[in-house]
Order: C-alpha cells, then sequence, then structure tokens
C-alpha cells in the first residue's frame, strides 16, 4: 500500500518550492499542512485510510458562506463554475463551500502533487472574493 512519509516528504518538497517552510505549516495532526494563497486558505491532507488501508491525498480550500438568501442561484453558479475547473470541483459542506480534491496517494509525483497545490490555490483565491462579493456584499 506504500510508504506514507515517502508522500509526505513530496508534499513538504512542493511546500519548499512556495518558498515556504514545511514544518512551520505542519497542521495539527501529522499528515495535515496549512498554506495560504492571497487570501483562500488551503489544507494539504494525508492519511492511511482505516478501512481500505490505501493512502489518501486531499485539498481542501474554505471559499465562502453558503448565503442565506439566493440559495438555488448560488448552488447552480457553483455548478456552472464546477464545469469549468480542471481536477478540482465545488462542495458544499455544514453550510460552507470548499474547493476540493481527492485522490489515491499511490503514483502521486512531485509535479503532479505541485500542479494540484498551486490550482486549488488559484482557484480558491479567485472565487473566494468573487462569490462572497456578489452573495454577501463585501
Amino acid at each position: 500500500m506504500g510508504d506514507i512519509n515517502y508522500y509526505a516528504n513530496i508534499i513538504e518538497d512542493c511546500i519548499r518550492d512556495l518558498g515556504l517552510d514545511p514544518v512551520q505549516m505542519r497542521g495539527e495532526l501529522e499528515g495535515q499542512w496549512n498554506l495560504k494563497r492571497g487570501s483562500a486558505s488551503v489544507y494539504v491532507d494525508l492519511w492511511r485510510s482505516d478501512t481500505s488501508k490505501q493512502i489518501y491525498f486531499q485539498l481542501l480550500a474554505p471559499v465562502v458562506g453558503v448565503p442565506p438568501t439566493n440559495r438555488e442561484q448560488f448552488f447552480h453558479e457553483l455548478l456552472q463554475i464546477n464545469h469549468t475547473l480542471y481536477g478540482v470541483a465545488f462542495s458544499v459542506k455544514d453550510n460552507y463551500a470548499y474547493i476540493k480534491m481527492i485522490r489515491e496517494a499511490e503514483g502521486l509525483d512531485k509535479s503532479e502533487a505541485s500542479a494540484m497545490i498551486e490550482r486549488i490555490g488559484y482557484y480558491a483565491d479567485l472565487y473566494d472574493d468573487r462569490l462572497r462579493e456578489k452573495y454577501f456584499g463585501r
């Protein structure tokens, strides 16, 4: 099933390439890193599933809360945006919209991990301000 430390080293190399200290970016739990891209947060997670024993690589970026009004329009817009995104998608959990990607870590290389981190950071930073302004006026 692979060595989780191998994939953690790939992720930390990607973080280093961003000019950041991966040790400083580590989260509370092993296999977590907390990054920023402009005004957006990007959470990087690497873990082994208890049930399948597979190692998973996930990127999650909180974008904006679900508005109390115009919800149907908001959800429709997220679906329309999803159609234009590459390798990531909007999801909604607990009344908050996120941009997310998840995959098995097996076969992950530095080039792909770096591209995913860059991509999700770019999209989150692009859409957090746009959607907040449109649906919350700030």
